[in-house]
Formats: C-alpha cells, structure tokens, sequence
C-alpha cells in the first residue's frame, strides 16, 4: 500500500541508498504496513536539483540532507505517525550515519480505492 519516495544528493553508493530504503521499509512495518508491501523510488539529484532551507525551523540542515514522502492509506494515530517518523530518523542514523536534522518525511494519506497493483484493478477497493 505505501509508496514511497526518497530524494537524496548524487553521490551515495548503492549500499548506502539500500540500507536507506531498508531502514524505511522496516519502520512501515512497525507500523502496520504488511510484509513484502515494498514499493520504493530513489532518485538523487545534483545540489540545484535538491533545494532545501538550511535553517527552517531553527533545524540546521546540511548536503546530506535527504528528502522521504510516504503516500499510504490514511487511518494511522498521531502516535504511530510520531513513533515512525522517529524510527526512520534514529533508523538513517544507525544505519548510515545521517544526521537525524538532515531527515526530512512528509506523509501523503489516500483512500484505499486509489490505488491500482497492476491488472488495471482497484485491488483494495469495497
């Protein structure tokens, strides 16, 4: 059900944007995301092609600042959003080093009729 996108500086080895996507996986299925619901687009960018304040919010952001948006069926609490967008920034951090600062996430909730697997069909469509 989650499709997520994630945004990061040209640069990074293969490895690196693989424990990226591994360690976002595993917070969605902290969350209630089912096994094997794995879709996932890495792209990386040259530095004018990912713009980001530096400083918004008093959160000061460098180069390896690295953009996360999540599209998935609404209905999660503001206490599973919270502990997600933790276990993805503790989990960059562990995994390769990011500065949890450097985290952005941004969630995209749809209904669940809008989505389509393959076949042409609404698979979670009632």
């Amino acid at each position: 059900m989650p499709l997520v996108r994630i945004d990061l500086r040209k640069g990074k080895p293969a490895d690196y944007r693989r424990r990226v996507g591994q360690v976002i996986y595993e917070a969605m299925l902290s969350v209630g995301v089912p096994p094997d619901d794995r879709f996932q687009v890495i792209q990386e960018h040259d530095a004018d092609g990912l713009v980001y304040d530096p400083g918004y919010l008093g959160i000061a952001r460098t180069d390896d600042f690295i953009c996360i948006q999540v599209s998935w069926n609404e209905g999660r609490t503001l206490e599973q959003k919270k502990a997600f967008y933790l276990a993805i920034a503790d989990g960059l951090h562990a995994a390769v080093g990011i500065r949890r600062e450097d985290v952005f996430i941004n969630l995209v909730e749809v209904k669940r009729e809008n989505w389509s697997f393959g076949n042409g069909l609404a698979q979670y469509a009632v």
